[in-house]
């Protein structure tokens, strides 16, 4: 398989956007480099807006250029994006029912050895907490280049968590997507791995032909959308499987698999685990030692589903 920048991906769409439409407008937090935009301003100077290290008035601007009638995208890293911004984003973006497309990039451990000051695990859930706020992050070239474009034709402000470096492809180039609807990667019988993210979805998979060699037939959703979930999808595999494993690059509180445990109570209560960041901070590391020392790792992901087939196996034959 390819692999392909992400931060070159998501810089290419929005100058393919921009090239469309006017409106499309790009602010940066003194951060051009790190998102990759350097060659959105060299063709859009007067579109580009670089605030400086000052996130929070990013956002402000941002909100005013959205009221003005444009489409602003704002980049900065997610620990920005989502702690220093979120008041601003909030109330001027989201309160005021503007258009604003926040993107919080190196989502959890792809910061690697920015650390853990830089390491967002909580962006995620902070921003599930907005009223009507589109929460989402592609796990692959094409993901992101369709659901970019997705959030350009939204009409309400959105928050994408965007791993900036090289990653496989994973679709087929001609893939369509929608937000707040999951794509079926692999399809399964006996439990149903539900990931998000560039990591977890690439994880998730190798899981999969893990436990094939086990006799364990195991299904992978791309739930690349955590804010509205599908609840749709979520439900038909839990009735399908019924055990369900959720993967995230985030804390497992109020990310991915709190969205799906949510669901899953209210709806269809079936056996579930949450993995992923367990209740602590980051710390800096190669992201292949952060993915082992947090357990975003196929290994670890097809020994839990491992366990979570016995406790299954266990309450059916109690129930019989």
């Amino acid at each position: 398989m390819n692999q392909l920048e992400m931060r070159a991906i998501y810089a290419q769409t929005l100058m393919e956007l921009a090239a469309q439409d006017s409106r499309i407008v790009l602010l940066e937090a003194d951060l051009m480099k790190a998102s990759g935009t350097t060659v959105f301003r060299d063709r859009f100077p007067e579109r580009t807006f670089n605030v400086g290290v000052a996130e929070a008035n990013m956002v402000g601007v941002a909100a005013g250029l959205s009221a003005g009638g444009k489409i602003p995208f704002a980049n900065t890293f997610g620990c920005f994006a989502s702690r220093r911004t979120y008041d601003q984003f909030f109330i001027s973006a989201n309160y005021a029912r503007l258009n604003v497309k926040l993107v919080g990039t190196d989502p959890g451990v792809s910061a690697a050895y920015n650390g853990g000051t830089h390491m967002p695990f909580e962006d995620a859930g902070i921003m599930r907490n907005i009223p009507k706020l589109v929460v989402f992050e592609p796990c692959d070239p094409v993901s992101l280049k369709a659901l970019v474009i997705q959030s350009a034709r939204h009409q309400g402000c959105t928050y994408m968590r965007l791993h900036r470096k090289a990653i496989e492809t994973i679709y087929p180039e001609n893939e369509t997507f929608e937000l707040g609807k999951g794509k079926v990667l692999n399809d399964g019988n006996d439990v149903t791995l539900i990931a998000v993210g560039a990591i977890a979805v690439a994880e998730a998979l190798k899981a999969a032909e893990i436990l094939i060699k086990d006799g364990i037939s195991a299904a992978v959703i791309d739930m690349h959308t955590i804010k509205p979930i599908d609840t749709e999808l979520v439900l038909q595999y839990a009735k399908k499987t019924g055990a369900i494993l959720t993967c995230e690059n985030h804390q497992v509180i109020n990310g991915l698999g709190s969205a799906v445990a949510e669901t899953l109570s209210e709806d269809y209560p079936t056996l579930m685990k949450r993995l992923g960041v367990d209740d602590e901070f980051g710390e800096v590391g190669t992201q292949e030692y952060l993915q082992e020392r947090f357990g975003m790792t196929a290994k670890n992901y097809a020994a839990c589903a491992r366990e979570l087939l016995k406790k299954k196996n266990n309450i059916q034959k109690k129930s019989k």
